[in-house]
């Protein structure tokens, strides 16, 4: 595989009031590569960066949220053939703040049963089939 974009990605996860687990997504904009699709939070490792600083980065930029901890979930890899990404992906349930998208883009929470219902980047799949 080509040089892979390397990838932090955070499933934000909380329980509703019915004890439902429910996922915070994000909808790409239009004019970005997969533009219009939902997506997991996070973003491009930048030089010097270790995975969890830029995890913890990207999610205060993206969603304005602190992350206090987080469990390792999956490592994908995955060729677009326009781009490669390995995306190292990880569960953040322990976290201050209120996720809310700070660059203009949709956002929602959704339950499993409805994330299988969305429109996801290819490598997003693999997440929704290990958290299922």
């Amino acid at each position: 595989m080509k040089n892979a974009v390397k990838v932090a990605v955070g499933v934000i996860t909380a329980v509703n009031e019915n004890n439902e687990t429910r996922y915070f997504l994000t909808k790409r904009l239009q004019d970005v590569h997969q533009g219009g699709k939902w997506e997991f939070p996070g973003g491009k490792v930048e030089s010097g960066e270790t995975i969890s600083q830029t995890l913890a980065r990207e999610l205060k930029e993206e969603i304005n949220i602190d992350i206090l901890s987080c469990i390792p979930l999956i490592t994908i890899n995955h060729d677009y053939k326009d781009k490669a990404v390995c995306l190292e992906v990880f569960i953040v349930d322990n976290y201050n703040g209120e996720p809310s998208a700070q660059e203009g883009q949709g956002q929602g929470w959704f339950s499993l049963a409805e994330l299988k219902l969305l429109e996801f980047p290819e490598a997003n799949k693999e997440i929704i089939a290990k958290l299922s």
